[in-house]
């Protein structure tokens, strides 16, 4: 099973063609391997824009065939906050050299990890260095 980030969502509805085209073979090709999942952030983080409506957003994931996760058990939370704390740390050690992220990043990330999901993103070195053992798939 592969969850897919917020990110790719925005990539695949971007108007550039060419950014189109590789975000749809990245999901096309993910969902040839297997059911694709998206964790409530990702829903939450889509529909926070202007344009977009539950309507719009509950017919794509039917057409396109994900299952939006909704369900958030404690163990995701756990991995998460975890996650949030290590990230913290270092950004503290390297006096704000890493980005600072919002908690739902670290979520979806969780989620994945606890669901023994690969997670398809454009954030491969974030979720690689904040999950240790999480299979992240990217594409340019």
């Amino acid at each position: 099973m592969t969850a897919i980030d917020t990110n790719v969502f925005v990539t695949l509805w971007d108007e550039n063609a060419a950014v189109y085209s590789k975000a749809r073979e990245a999901l096309d090709t993910a969902l040839s391997l297997g059911p694709l999942i998206v964790a409530a952030p990702v829903y939450a983080e889509l529909l926070a824009w202007p344009a977009r409506t539950e309507r719009m957003l509950d017919e794509f994931f039917a057409k396109a065939r994900i299952v939006i996760d909704w369900e958030i058990p404690e163990q995701v939370w756990r991995i998460a906050g975890a996650a949030s704390q290590g990230h913290n740390m270092r950004r503290r050690v390297s006096k704000g050299g890493e980005p600072r992220r919002i908690i739902a990043d670290f979520v979806i990330g969780a989620h994945a990890m606890a669901n023994g999901c690969s997670l398809l993103t454009l954030d491969r070195e974030f979720f690689q260095r904040n999950f240790p053992g999480l299979t992240v798939k990217s594409f340019p």
